[in-house]
């Protein structure tokens, strides 16, 4: 199974901090007098060493100088930027607005052939009408407090950037709990457009849509946070509070381990269809 998201982003860090203890040990020298080489506090030190503070690019320079390890500075620094690259909190994706997080999947998405995304919550982002996508970006923009809501722009945008799932040369692979048809976003009828929409998207050529029944019997994989994989190189994953990145090669191909056993819950074709028909007339 994959690890915790927030885990992985957090071992990332503990690789750094754990790299950078070493190094102080191997010169010989403790927590204090380390500090006083550096020209800080030892709690600073302290923080470091525990993954609890990140470094700086200037802190790793000053750490690895006062440890005699300048050859080590740029690996250093590389690892502890994608250590922090990893974890990106929504306050400050979102700092600049909705619309601009929605453009900043741009280049992601042309450089992307096979999407993988499952989703125990919400129709994925691919697939999303406007009033859909306007209806969980105005909740977004409400739970994060943000000053301006620009959720109109952003789930324009959204859905201007899901019109790739028409272009030739790329695979898209879906599966969603069957539970995803059954919470309503939005009004009545933006709901109904949504899942009338997953009829017609679910029959392009390049799209797989995947639902996994309630009553399966015998599950194979638990219900997980919703996750994307693009290609083999990348795992983006949403939480509550961050959206964690996972490039290490061991731990994307485990998330396209899970995919894969939660793909194969999945019904298709008219099975999926029957299921979402059921959905819109419990809407009426």
């Amino acid at each position: 199974m994959p690890a915790s998201p927030s885990s992985s982003a957090q071992a990332a860090r503990a690789a750094v901090a754990r790299r950078l203890r070493d190094l102080r040990k191997g010169a010989g020298w403790t927590v204090v007098e380390l500090a006083d080489r550096c020209g800080w506090s030892h709690a600073k030190t302290s923080r470091i060493e525990n993954a609890r503070t990140a470094p700086s690019t200037k802190d790793i320079r000053a750490w690895c100088r006062a440890t005699g390890a300048d050859a080590l500075v740029d690996d250093l620094i590389t690892q502890s930027l994608h250590a922090a690259s990893m974890y990106a909190e929504w306050r400050d994706e979102t700092r600049r607005g909705l619309r601009e997080l929605q453009d900043s999947y741009g280049r992601l998405f042309r450089e992307t052939a096979l999407f993988r995304v499952y989703s125990s919550s919400l129709v994925p982002g691919l697939l999303q009408t406007e009033g859909y996508a306007g209806a969980i970006l105005r909740l977004s923009a409400e739970f994060q407090g943000l000053p301006t809501d620009d959720s109109g722009a952003a789930a324009q945008a959204r859905v201007d950037r899901s019109r790739i799932i028409y272009e030739a040369g790329r695979r898209f692979l879906l599966v969603v709990e069957e539970g995803v048809l059954y919470h309503q976003m939005g009004t009545e009828d933006a709901m109904a457009a949504q899942l009338g929409f997953l009829l017609t998207a679910g029959a392009l050529p390049a799209v797989s849509l995947g639902i996994i029944p309630k009553d399966t019997a015998e599950r194979s994989q638990w219900p997980r946070e919703t996750f994307h994989i693009y290609d083999d190189r990348l795992v983006s994953v949403e939480l509550v509070t961050a959206r964690v990145r996972i490039t290490q090669t061991n731990e994307v191909g485990r998330y396209v381990r899970a995919f894969e056993q939660l793909r194969k819950m999945a019904v298709y074709g008219a099975d999926a269809r029957a299921l979402i028909v059921r959905a819109i007339d419990a809407l009426r």
